[in-house]
């Protein structure tokens, strides 16, 4: 490829593109229940059930609030998520007080502890950036995903953040990718974005003008 047909940004999804959740989210669950309270639950049938819970979901998007409500109105969204999880997974009764192991495992999620970086990440982020190429953050995540950048030691690659509960819209719907492209000023046809989501990130950008790639790590 030579330089004239470089974009002139590529827009990434965060997880599942960039970094993922170790072992996985049933296991994260279940090993902070045993944490707190020293219950041995069904990791797999908890994340079975999150990711029923999740694909069936209203999308964690808040239109029109005010930004310093997202942290309280994100939470509760979470927080509505997990039960239902352990809920359909007929866990819920053995979490002796649900409100403080939620409040635990959600500042958990904002750390480095239940993530890591695909091991290609930093190598393709840092070659991009040598090109002259802007790059910017494109996720459906909540605003822990700042901090989450940060400790994984990714904020660096960026020039933009474009989150859903930001914008008060999620992917696949137009509206979030127009955000993003005007915090750079770019048209459609020369931005990319890469994601790991069929149809939120494949499917949604392409919709949405952009050239798009889907990352299918599975």
């Amino acid at each position: 490829m030579n330089q004239k047909n470089y974009p002139q940004v590529i827009f990434l999804d965060a997880v599942g593109t960039l970094f993922g959740v170790a072992e996985s989210v049933g296991q994260q669950y279940a090993q902070m229940a045993n944490q707190l309270f020293g219950l041995q639950l069904d990791d797999q049938a908890l994340n079975q059930a999150f990711y029923d819970c999740f694909k069936a979901a209203d999308p964690c998007v808040f239109p029109g609030v005010d930004r310093d409500q997202l942290p309280y109105l994100e939470y509760q969204w979470w927080e509505s998520l997990a039960e239902q999880t352990f809920t359909q997974a007929e866990l819920f009764s053995e979490i002796p007080d649900f409100a403080d192991y939620f409040a635990a495992l959600y500042d958990r999620f904002a750390t480095a502890a239940p993530w890591y970086v695909y091991p290609e990440v930093h190598d393709t982020l840092a070659k991009w950036q040598r090109l002259g190429i802007e790059l910017g953050i494109l996720s459906n995540f909540d605003t822990r995903l700042y901090r989450v950048l940060d400790v994984l030691d990714l904020t660096r690659y960026f020039k933009s953040f474009t989150l859903s509960t930001e914008v008060g819209a999620a992917k696949p719907d137009r509206a979030v990718f127009v955000a993003a492209l005007a915090q750079h000023g770019c048209e459609p046809a020369a931005a990319w974005h890469i994601g790991d989501s069929l149809e939120d990130d494949y499917q949604g950008a392409t919709a949405a003008g952009l050239r798009a790639l889907w990352l299918n790590r599975r």
